[in-house]
């Protein structure tokens, strides 16, 4: 990051191909939008004051985006080309000085590391602009780079321009520049909109440093995966694909195992920490945090959630919005959701559901139970079948239960209710009335056995 680095984010236009009433940008790959992607890349090159996003179509949305990420917006009310929007940004641009880097908010593919050398490239030759080039099989759509016999850059003609020719040259145009900025806005009032598609081309003031005897030069880069703009679904999956393979291999270049890692989902955004375990089939999305040395096993989703040193998530889990302390465990088949949070060495297993309940250290729910909206302390064991009925229809109401307590199986525990330090609840007890400590809580009906009722009633 330097401080006279500078970046404007193209992001104003619908993306008509995508086939959406969403803005292109706003559509997710790698588990989040797109113009999430070029800003955060931007954010390794340029303080945040000094990364700037152009806003159009849907700008209350995409801004937004924009205001979550602490950079700013550039507003273009009408979508006439490239170098318009950059036109439109002039007031805040201008008087920034150093270099401007210019791409746009559908290339979520663009590593930081290439802007970054594309900045360093700008300033160590002392070009007007220097554009990232790539070669590709199949040029259809983008704009071509036109040398001369000596190798150096006298134009991008954009695939609408081209001659037959120049549609036959593989080295494209990525959309991706890095101008000196003093040179930038002394002669972008020559851009003119004599093209097919009458809008103003910023790839065009690349001719009109030429012109002025200004120095261009290419950054040409090996991998144009890097450069896969978004124009329909078929390649948002496939960045949405490649984003996803590139944060396993750092993930387990970093020290995390990952089983069959073809198979397994994680969002750009997650940190997992090392000797960690992740299953096959795995889902890990959103801002997770998953600690050392733990399990995530089979087939589980982590969404938003917490997962402390040592903790085991085990097959077929899912645990979303919830925290689990170090040397939790969770699963199998359990679900935990809405500010669940299990403390050290808790333990919640299969067919067992969590929501907006604290379980304290060393607490146990093991088997088929629902615990909502409840405060449980600690060393407190939940037996098999227990329900907290949380909801009377109109509110939610609190459950506590206080350390030590031994909940029976099948217990029906109706809030809002207290049950005391160190008491018990016996199994199959409907309980609706606070429970003192270290009392016995008993809610159910004598039992009555009616001797000799099958012959009475069948005749056997």
């Amino acid at each position: 990051m330097t401080d006279d680095t500078a970046v404007v984010i193209l992001a104003a236009g619908q993306g008509t191909r995508m086939k959406s009433r969403m803005a292109k940008v706003l559509h997710r790959a790698g588990g989040k939008p797109l113009v999430r992607h070029s800003i955060d890349a931007a954010l390794r090159v340029a303080r945040p004051e000094r990364v700037f996003v152009v806003v159009g179509y849907q700008a209350e949305q995409v801004g937004a985006e924009v205001e979550a990420a602490g950079v700013r917006t550039i507003h273009q009310k009408e979508q006439k080309g490239t170098g318009h929007a950059v036109m439109c940004g002039e007031g805040e641009l201008a008087g920034l000085g150093g270099r401007l880097i210019v791409f746009v908010g559908d290339c979520p593919l663009m590593r930081a590391e290439t802007l970054e050398q594309l900045a360093e490239t700008q300033k160590s030759t002392g070009a007007a602009a220097v554009v990232i080039t790539t070669e590709v099989d199949d040029a259809t759509g983008y704009g071509r780079i036109v040398r001369d016999r000596d190798g150096h850059v006298l134009e991008i003609v954009e695939h609408k321009a081209a001659t037959s020719e120049q549609r036959k040259i593989r080295e494209i145009n990525s959309g991706i520049l890095c101008f000196d900025s003093a040179a930038l806005w002394k002669h972008i009032g020559e851009l003119r909109t004599d093209n097919p598609a009458g809008e103003y081309y910023l790839t065009d003031m690349v001719s009109i440093f030429r012109s002025a005897g200004r120095k261009v030069a290419a950054l040409k880069i090996a991998d144009s995966s890097e450069l896969l703009g978004i124009n329909n679904r078929v390649e948002l999956a496939d960045a949405d694909r490649i984003l996803r393979a590139r944060k396993v291999r750092q993930l387990m270049i970093e020290g995390v195992t990952i089983e069959k890692p073809e198979t397994v989902t994680i969002d750009a955004d997650v940190r997992i920490g090392t000797d960690t375990v992740i299953g096959p089939f795995v889902q890990i999305t959103g801002e997770s945090v998953v600690g050392d040395d733990c399990r995530i096993g089979a087939c589980s989703i982590v969404h938003h959630a917490q997962i402390g040193d040592g903790a085991h998530v085990l097959p077929f889990t899912m645990v979303s919005e919830s925290k689990l302390e170090a040397h939790a465990h969770v699963g199998p088949f359990a679900r935990l959701r809405m500010g669940a949070h299990l403390s050290e060495h808790a333990h919640v297993g299969n067919f067992v559901e969590l929501k907006k309940t604290k379980l304290g250290a060393g607490t146990k729910s093991m088997h088929l139970a629902y615990l909502g909206d409840s405060t449980i302390g600690e060393k407190v064991n939940i037996g098999a079948g227990t329900i907290t009925c949380n909801y009377d229809g109109q509110k939610k109401h609190q459950t506590v239960i206080h350390d030590g307590t031994f909940v029976g199986s099948n217990s029906t525990l109706i809030a809002p209710l207290e049950i005391g330090e160190g008491s018990y609840i016996a199994a199959g007890s409907v309980i609706n009335q606070k429970v003192p400590p270290k009392a016995l809580g008993i809610g159910r009906s004598r039992q009555v056995n009616k001797e000799g009722w099958k012959k009475a009633v069948k005749g056997d």
